[in-house]
């Protein structure tokens, strides 16, 4: 809730503002462990924006937790070669801390209902349409499903002409 010349208006509920929030009641919890991965995330958006000069907006954020995600899972993959299952527990954390912020996950069969959706809409004929096809499907999917599987099933579903 925000005070606007005496009257409380509510804040625009953004991805950004959830993040915040937890932090704040992180702190007060003095949960140390999560409150360290929220910095982290708050990180990895601060310094895109910085960089690239701009205000992210919500898909953008779920862009950027879901490569923090896919970093996670291919250090747990390291780690646990290394037989380092003191950091694969850590990596774990951060990744289920991370994943409390997207929106939950769709199913295999609403994933393939929205590739065939995609496909009718671009009126994608081969593979060389799948990055048309892809320009569609990423808003809705970007922190729902994994990409790299979408683009799998995609390929599948194309003729290779």
């Amino acid at each position: 809730m925000v005070l606007e010349r005496g009257r409380s208006v509510m804040a625009e509920e953004t991805l950004k503002n959830k993040i915040q929030a937890s932090m704040v009641e992180t702190m007060r919890a003095q949960d140390k462990p999560k409150l360290g991965v929220i910095r982290l995330i708050q990180a990895a958006i601060k310094q895109v924006e910085v960089d690239e000069r701009i205000e992210l907006n919500d898909t953008q954020v779920l862009s950027i937790l879901d490569k923090m995600i896919r970093q996670r899972r291919d250090s747990i993959e390291q780690f646990a070669a290394a037989k380092r299952d003191d950091l694969v527990q850590k990596e774990a954390f951060e990744i289920e801390i991370i994943q409390a912020f997207l929106p939950p996950p769709l199913s295999s069969e609403e994933v393939k209902s929205l590739i065939q959706a995609a496909i009718q809409e671009v009126g994608a004929v081969s593979v060389r349409d799948m990055a048309k096809v892809m320009a569609i499907l990423k808003p809705q999917l970007q922190g729902r499903a994994d990409m790299g599987e979408v683009g799998i099933l995609l390929k599948n579903q194309l003729p290779l002409t």
